[in-house]
């Protein structure tokens, strides 16, 4: 199993999806989990985790993680190139560093020279920025590129995306 998360914030609410899906070339998911919360918090620039990372380890209390291969965010893990945890990161010590995270950042606002990959999907002339912990960073970046879709983000992120806006 792998779980792809994403987050929508609206007012002092958030959305978060998981799309849940079995191999990284899937067209389609096998679940879809998805948690509704209120009273979210301001957004604190250079804390994004404190307000994104308690809805995730929420909805992932009611998910079974016996046999999950990777966990996917939309944004980074690491920040740099001395290994400052993103909300990715962050998510990583909360499981105990037990299951892998993959970080898809759709802009490069980072300053990380080395621990980031970029994949670029068909057509697209704008790279996708991979970050990752406890998976090899190249393996990572080819999870990503080979996803199912025709265009720069893969269709089951777009779609846990979609969700989490509607």
């Amino acid at each position: 199993m792998i779980l792809a998360f994403d987050t929508f914030y609206f007012n002092d609410k958030a959305r978060t999806i998981a799309i849940q899906f079995d191999d990284w070339e899937d067209e389609e998911e096998t679940l879809v989990h998805e948690e509704l919360y209120t009273g979210i918090q301001e957004y604190v620039p250079g804390a994004f985790y404190k307000r994104e990372l308690p809805c995730i380890l929420d909805l992932l209390k009611k998910i079974n993680l016996q046999d999950c291969e990777a966990i996917i965010i939309d944004g980074f893990v690491i920040l740099d190139d001395q290994d400052k945890l993103g909300l990715g990161g962050y998510l990583y010590e909360s499981l105990d560093k037990q299951i892998p995270l993959i970080g898809v950042g759709k802009n490069n606002f980072v300053p990380i020279k080395h621990n980031k990959r970029l994949v670029y999907r068909g057509e697209s002339k704008k790279p996708l920025y991979i970050t990752a912990l406890g998976i090899d960073l190249d393996v990572a970046a080819d999870f990503i590129h080979k996803m199912h879709g025709d265009y720069r983000m893969p269709d089951l992120l777009k779609k846990a995306d979609s969700l989490g806006r509607h």
